[in-house]
């Protein structure tokens, strides 16, 4: 009988009755909606209340797992009294009925679920800080070996950096801080106006975006772009067995990765705070024209004396610092970064979240030691 044969099935009505099974019982055949809706009405055709049917399997041509767990169903899950079988298609069943009479042991009830958890994170904190310390030891050491021999330094890869972090970031940098600086200069000339202070604009739009506002949004906007960009670079070198085949090499990882990059941000980050800081400054200055009638001149005039010179150097020693975290913090992500592209993805992300986070700590520290720096 051929393979290819369609699964039938035949009620003799005896008592009890008798089901006859033949063609082909395999995955190919029962795939077919309408032979199931067939064999399933032969089913239907059972007498409730009779005694069980006896089942004869002996023309059945072909069968597989899933004809032999259909039938197994159909039986209720055990083995029908009187059950004629052709001995190579027997072994299907004594595998069904073993694994049915098998009782898995219940998972265990988790104890200490919630302190082990607390215990884990606090062990992969302070995995990270170690880690943390141990790179920035490491820089260190790099550091000086390229102020022994500058010559030998990686200059091309810094410029590259310094290209990539700071110049390519001009213009979403330059964007956000206009708007920052419209949205700003708008909503305190709508409270200022209430209380007849337009004058003093000048004042809480300069000191928010030098000391503050220009900073931050720079040090958040590198985190997101450059950031995300070297946690990648050295996760998808890890994935490729590029920083292995460095180390083959005798390159070491900190003084031509992690170094250049690092110095890069070091110099961008105050420069894209400059720059930030202008046309927040720009976008403020536009919207108290059209919303107070301040005159750009007096704007520009009144910005020297409503903020103090110190605040310049404190939003600069922000870039600065920022800078070097952010490239820190990708750097240490990036290089624990599994071959894999799931631990690719989750490492990148990580990083991001964790760079914003110590950005937003350090600002609020700068506040808090320079609370009585640069007031009048």
């Amino acid at each position: 009988m051929p393979y290819s044969e369609k699964p039938a099935l035949t009620l003799a009505q005896h008592d009890p009755p008798r089901l006859c099974a033949r063609g082909a019982w395999n995955v190919h055949a029962l795939s077919q909606r309408g032979d199931l809706a067939a064999l399933q009405a032969v089913l239907n055709l059972v007498p409730a209340g009779q005694a069980e049917p006896q089942w004869d399997l002996s023309d059945i041509a072909a069968l597989d797992h899933i004809g032999a767990q259909w039938l197994w169903n159909a039986w209720g899950s055990h083995r029908p009294a009187g059950l004629i079988v052709a001995p190579r298609h027997a072994a299907y069943f004594d595998r069904l009925e073993e694994a049915g009479t098998l009782s898995l042991p219940a998972p265990p009830q988790p104890r200490w679920q919630a302190f082990t958890a607390i215990v884990a994170a606090w062990q992969g904190l302070i995995g990270h800080a170690l880690g943390f310390l141990a790179l920035f030891g490491q820089l260190m050491l790099d550091i000086g070996a390229f102020l022994r021999r500058p010559q030998r330094g990686p200059w091309k890869e810094i410029s590259a950096n310094v290209f990539h972090a700071g110049y390519q970031a001009l213009g979403i940098t330059a964007l956000v801080g206009f708007l920052i600086g419209v949205v700003l200069s708008y909503l305190s000339a709508q409270q200022l106006r209430t209380f007849g202070g337009d004058i003093y604009l000048v004042n809480i739009l300069g000191m928010s975006v030098v000391r503050e506002l220009g900073p931050l949004l720079a040090a958040i906007l590198v985190a997101g772009r450059s950031g995300s960009s070297i946690t990648a670079q050295l996760g998808v070198m890890r994935v490729t067995e590029e920083l292995d085949a460095m180390l083959v090499m005798g390159l070491p990882h900190g003084f031509r990765l992690i170094m250049p990059k690092v110095t890069a941000l070091s110099i961008a980050m105050p420069l894209l705070v400059i720059w930030t800081d202008a046309m927040a400054l720009i976008g403020g200055m536009a919207a108290a024209v059209l919303e107070l009638n301040l005159s750009p001149g007096y704007f520009i005039q009144r910005l020297p004396d409503a903020v103090p010179m110190a605040n310049y150097w404190i939003g600069l020693g922000k870039g600065w610092v920022f800078g070097i975290l952010i490239a820190l913090v990708a750097c240490h992500f990036g290089l624990r970064i599994k071959p894999n592209t799931e631990s690719l993805g989750q490492g990148t992300t990580i990083s991001v979240v964790t760079s914003i986070t110590i950005v937003i700590l350090a600002d609020a520290v700068f506040a808090i030691v320079f609370s009585g720096v640069g007031y009048r």
